[in-house]
């Protein structure tokens, strides 16, 4: 006996629509999984926006009942109060996610290229390391990075907080992945028109893995962005204090807020996330389309 799979909808005996039953449960299924997960970032701008008072409440409620701004104006005031501005924060936050950004697209794209196009003796066992590279946490690279970067005098220095995450492993393997894809005949028919390899690569080579770069955009940006241990390691200066470092700083330290900054550390946790969830918003299709052809299951 075969399984009912929906039901026709008719009107005076004229078909209307049909009703897939399995395609209904799919979807609201879906809608229940999209609605828990979106829970913890809805908590997250809830609570920015809680006066004191309901911070406190026991048991707390999920959703704020007096929305409040004063979280943002104690966050902002406590950090003006420090000995650098909160503008240099932000910039040292920007500036240096930016230029890692841009450097580390490149450095992965330029990698993934010889690699794969190129097969230079060796390519093998390169990527093998980087293989084996992925199954470490990057804080177990912290100390020699720390001995590279005072040995070259970069410490207190941009490049202290750059120069480490340009080359990540995971950034190689997912632009090589997605390269592998690309047909040769692109790069044979430019070659044959005379371009050379720099020109292949401007030209040819960074326009077809643009979703690739763009999911880099978004990965890089994402964890340059919300890191405050490695301006933990590599400064000491409150002048290269990035966003997160400062905010941590107003609490004491991780882990360390009081009763009176509950709604500074309220309002720093959405002023945190909103970059990072503008990003992705407009940049998720390009992450799906990586994701795919890579062989990397979001």
């Amino acid at each position: 006996m075969a399984a009912v799979k929906g039901f026709s909808v008719r009107f005076r005996g004229k078909h209307l629509f049909f009703i897939n039953i399995p395609q209904i449960l799919l979807y609201v299924f879906l809608g229940l999984f999209v609605c828990f997960t979106a829970l913890p970032l809805i908590y997250v701008i809830s609570t920015a926006f809680k006066p004191m008072d309901e911070l406190f409440l026991y048991p707390p409620r999920f959703f704020v009942r007096n929305p409040t701004m004063s979280n943002f104006g104690d966050l902002f005031a406590a950090l003006d109060n420090t000995s650098v501005p909160f503008s240099r924060a932000i910039f040292n936050s920007l500036f240096t996610s930016a230029v890692t950004v841009v450097l580390t697209v490149i450095v992965s794209a330029m990698a993934a290229y010889g690699m794969v196009k190129h097969h230079p003796r060796g390519s093998n066992l390169i990527f093998n390391l980087i293989l084996v590279a992925l199954m470490f946490s990057p804080h177990v690279t912290q100390i020699p990075n720390y001995m590279i970067v005072k040995n070259l005098g970069l410490i207190n220095t941009y490049w202290a907080l750059i120069l480490p995450k340009i080359a990540v492993a995971f950034n190689m393997f997912l632009v090589k992945q997605f390269l592998e894809q690309m047909p040769d005949a692109y790069l044979e028919a430019a070659r044959l028109d005379g371009a050379n390899e720099w020109q292949l690569f401007w030209k040819i080579v960074m326009p077809y893995v643009r979703p690739a770069w763009a999911t880099l955009v978004v990965f890089s940006f994402v964890s340059n962005w919300n890191d405050y241990f490695s301006p933990l390691v590599f400064t000491n200066s409150d002048a290269m204090k990035t966003l997160p470092l400062a905010i941590q700083s107003i609490a004491g330290g991780p882990g360390a807020a009081s009763l009176a900054t509950a709604g500074s550390m309220a309002a720093s946790t959405f002023v945190m996330t909103l970059p990072t969830v503008l990003i992705y918003t407009f940049m998720q299709s390009k992450v799906l389309s990586t994701m795919s052809y890579s062989g990397i299951k979001a």
